[in-house]
């Protein structure tokens, strides 16, 4: 029973009690006020919508709205506004991402004043010459957050001879790789510092462009202790053009050592479960990890037969190989990575013995 009374036999509405404190921002007030008039029940229907290299003059609202507030922070920008029957908040996010949110009376209204307020916002996308597209997730003050940039990739075959005859090889093989083609759902690249693993993945990105998006994870110790965080970046949305998803989670040697278990509790598991458990059941989402440990280090469940698509050691090219790349009889002694010889080349730097291995990567 309503505790309030009714009025021609008609409930009034409960009031919307909404709650801040000194720790919110402005920006909380106008995300609080845009969902007053929707928890109230006046503008039942809501839509909204996240862009990608958003134009810097785009309004992200309809002609003649009313601004009700407007605010800008060190990494974003929110305006409230609102016209006849509806409510829009529109935020910039510092990189060229954003998002339109519409409450409306109808859902029909809804549509058309999203439609509206993003017709011709985002910018075309970059020629894809030398160049693919990436996301970047993070979790911020407001939740996840991914960012989409375009950024330069060679072709593999143009770096190739960067890698040992193992790695190249090895990477072969994966850029062959199709939808019908995928096992295991795990990519392991592991290797010392400078060997190249990043860029193999660039090429790989551009080589997988027309079936698999590749997004990095910023954080991955707060996507895999964050269940929410891992659900938004994991299970994405659904759409009639959903392409396969490759999450690239770099230098994360603690979450999948041979002791993770017990020093990250949960993500190790919560990996895993990405890769073949229920969380991935359903979903087009593989998972690419570098680590600069040995793979003898790498906990035994994150190697184990079946589990991994690719498992690349990437590591320093041997003295025939190094002499090879710089084009010098010179050899040089106990091989070197592909950092090294580049610092070599352009005269910035020697060649080093290779690390002992009691000495750690990190040195």
């Amino acid at each position: 029973m309503s505790d309030f009374l009714p009025i021609d036999g008609v409930e009034p509405e409960p009031p919307v009690v909404f709650q801040l404190d000194t720790t919110d921002t402005v920006g909380d007030v106008i995300d609080v006020l845009a969902m007053e008039a929707f928890a109230a029940g006046r503008q039942p229907y809501a839509r909204s919508k996240r862009m990608e290299r958003v134009r810097p003059d785009a309004s992200l609202r309809p002609p003649g709205s009313r601004v009700l507030r407007a605010s800008r922070e060190e990494n974003r920008e929110a305006v409230l506004v609102t016209g006849d029957g509806w409510t829009l908040r529109s935020v910039r996010w510092r990189g060229g991402s954003g998002m339109v949110e519409v409450t409306a009376v109808t859902d029909e209204l809804c549509a058309s004043v999203l439609e509206e307020a993003i017709r011709d916002a985002v910018e075309p996308a970059p020629p894809a010459e030398d160049r693919v597209e990436m996301g970047f997730w993070h979790m911020g003050a407001h939740g996840a957050s991914r960012s989409q940039r375009s950024i330069t990739a060679s072709t593999w075959p143009e770096i190739r001879d960067n890698y040992t005859a193992g790695a190249a090889t090895a990477v072969d093989r994966l850029t062959e790789v199709t939808p019908d083609d995928i096992g295991g759902r795990l990519v392991l690249l592991h290797g010392p510092p400078g060997t190249g693993k990043t860029t193999a993945l660039r090429a790989l990105a551009r080589e997988w462009g027309k079936w698999c998006q590749f997004d990095c994870v910023l954080d991955p110790e707060q996507l895999f202790s964050n269940p929410a965080y891992l659900m938004e970046v994991a299970v994405g949305e659904d759409d009639d053009d959903r392409r396969w998803r490759l999450l690239v989670v770099e230098d994360c040697d603690e979450l999948i050592s041979g002791d993770a278990r017990a020093a990250t509790g949960q993500a190790l598991s919560r990996l895993l479960n990405l890769t073949d458990g229920l969380l991935g059941q359903g979903r087009d989402v593989l998972v690419a990890i570098t680590t600069n440990e040995p793979l003898a280090a790498l906990h035994p469940a994150v190697v184990r037969p079946g589990r991994c698509l690719a498992q690349i050691e990437v590591g320093r090219l041997s003295e025939a190989e190094a002499a090879a790349w710089l084009g010098s009889s010179d050899a040089v002694a106990g091989g070197a990575t592909l950092a090294e010889l580049y610092a070599l080349r352009d005269g910035r730097g020697t060649v080093g013995p290779p690390p002992s291995p009691d000495a750690g990567f990190y040195l």
